[in-house]
């Protein structure tokens, strides 16, 4: 099988992923995917940051590409964290020197393999992101995609986690994609991105 490419007549509306999120996972997580007019940030429902009796995941500016990121690191978080602001980790801005770009990395390869598998269900492009254009060292993209495309490799061989199963089923039945996916559907030497 090749790699899901997205078709010309498929549009990708957020406003569908946040319907198709809130089907499969309200009822049972309490949570919402919310569109946010600044960065993205996952708050727990009743907190000093979200009123609301409901989790948030709030994702960037209407981007698909960014619900698609954020739903991965609600994915990626257990019960503990999804408790936490952001999950409780602590993030560094665009502009980290080396060491903070490796422990960065470090932590993104399980969250963006997720988000690689939920755009290909959604036959949505992914690119992979390093997040660091001011940085003080140019990162090593290709190597960064290696890393996720090994852990997507990983998802696949040993099967995916729950959440993300069940929001790949989804997905796929809206967008109309084939499954089961496979590592067919992932090309290693995509181009690389250096932000969302």
């Amino acid at each position: 099988m090749k790699p899901i490419n997205v078709k010309p007549s498929v549009q990708h509306c957020y406003t569908d992923l946040i319907n198709l999120f809130e089907h499969a996972f309200f009822q049972h997580y309490n949570t919402q995917l919310i569109k946010g007019d600044e960065e993205p940030i996952y708050l727990p429902a009743r907190t000093k940051a979200n009123q609301s009796d409901h989790h948030q995941i709030v994702f960037a500016h209407g981007y698909y590409a960014s619900a698609l990121h954020e739903i991965a690191h609600w994915c990626v978080a257990g019960d503990a964290r999804r408790k936490l602001e952001d999950y409780g980790y602590w993030y560094t801005a665009d502009g980290r020197d080396h060491e903070q770009q490796q422990k960065f990395e470090k932590v993104e390869i399980k969250p963006q393999a997720i988000e690689w598998i939920l755009s290909a269900a959604a036959q949505f492009t992914f690119r992979v992101s390093t997040d660091n254009l001011n940085g003080t060292a140019e990162p090593d993209r290709y190597a960064f995609r290696r890393l996720v495309h090994q852990q997507v490799a990983l998802y696949l061989a040993k099967g995916l986690p729950q959440r993300v199963a069940t929001l790949v089923n989804a997905l796929a039945h809206f967008y109309q994609t084939p499954l089961p996916l496979t590592l067919d559907n992932f090309t290693e030497d995509e181009t690389c991105v250096n932000s969302k």
